[in-house]
C-alpha cells in the first residue's frame, strides 16, 4: 500500500496486508519500505512467518527485496523483529536502540516470544543507536528518538520525505479504536517511564505518523500523541 511517493506499507495483519494465522490481529506488526533510490530502508520486519508475504507485497509495487540495505527496528518484540535474523543472514544491516539490540542478541523474554508461543531467534544488531543519534542511511537522514515505556528499548525514527516530516512510531502510540498505549504485558513495561516518553513525543512537530499496528496518521498526528498523553495522565497517576 503506497502511503507517499516512494514510501509503502508492506506488512501488518491488523489491516490485512499480511496474515499471520489470525484475522485482523496483532501477531504481525506494520512494516514500511522506503525506496530511497540508493537502496530500500525497511522499518520493522514483522513476526518472521510473513516475510515472504512482505516480499511479495514489495514486488507488487516494483520494489526488489534484494535491494533492502537496512532494517530499522522500533523495538525487540517478535511481531516487529521476528524476521530480523533472516534479513541479517541475507546481508541486510540491522539498526536498533542499544537496549533493543541487547534483547535481540539474547532472544530472551524481552522479545515476548511467549505471547505468540514462538521462540525469538537471537541475532546481532549491526548499528546500535541512542536517543538523538542521527544516521545517514542510503542517502536519507534518520534521527532516533528513544521513547521507552512499552519496552525499555522503544524508539521512534524521524526523517524528511516528499516535503513532509515522517515519524515511524512503533508501539509508542496505540492503535486508534483499539487502545491508546502499546500492550502492557511486556517484561520491561513501565508506566511512569512511558508517561515521560509521551510528554517528550507530544513536543515534537511532524506531519505523518506511521504506527506499529493498524492505521497511520496523515492529518495533525500530534493531536493523537496529545490524546494518548492525556489518557496516560488520567489512568496512571
Amino acid at each position: 500500500m503506497q502511503l507517499l511517493k516512494g514510501l509503502y506499507q508492506v506488512g501488518g495483519d491488523l489491516n490485512g496486508i499480511t496474515w499471520a494465522g489470525v484475522d485482523a490481529g496483532f501477531d504481525d506488526a506494520n512494516s514500511y519500505a522506503l525506496d530511497t533510490g540508493a537502496g530500500i530502508i525497511l522499518f520493522d520486519c514483522g513476526c518472521g512467518d510473513t516475510l515472504d508475504q512482505i516480499f511479495r507485497n514489495m514486488r507488487y509495487w516494483g520494489l526488489d527485496p534484494e535491494t533492502i540495505r537496512y532494517c530499522v527496528l522500533t523495538h525487540a518484540h517478535l511481531d516487529h523483529a521476528g524476521a530480523a535474523d533472516r534479513l541479517k543472514r541475507s546481508g541486510v544491516k540491522l539498526v536498533a536502540h542499544a537496549n533493543a539490540a541487547e534483547a535481540m542478541a539474547a532472544g530472551d523474554e524481552r522479545c515476548c516470544g511467549y505471547l505468540y508461543h514462538k521462540a525469538f531467534v537471537p541475532c546481532a544488531v549491526d548499528v546500535q543507536v541512542q536517543d538523538g543519534d542521527t544516521l545517514e542511511l542510503s542517502g536519507v537522514t534518520v534521527r532516533a528518538h528513544h521513547f521507552p515505556g512499552h519496552t525499555m528499548g522503544c524508539t521512534a525514527y524521524a526523517f524528511d520525505w516528499d516535503g513532509k516530516r515522517v515519524v515511524v512510531s512503533g508501539d509508542v502510540i496505540g492503535t486508534l479504536n483499539v487502545g491508546h498505549f502499546g500492550w502492557d504485558g511486556s517484561i520491561d513495561f513501565n508506566k511512569q517511564v512511558y508517561i515521560e516518553s509521551l510528554k517528550r513525543f507530544a513536543r515534537m512537530d511532524f506531519d505523518v505518523m506511521l504506527s506499529g499496528h493498524g492505521m497511520s496518521h496523515f492529518y495533525k498526528p500530534r493531536r493523537r500523541v496529545e490524546q494518548v498523553l492525556n489518557e496516560a495522565l488520567i489512568q496512571w497517576r
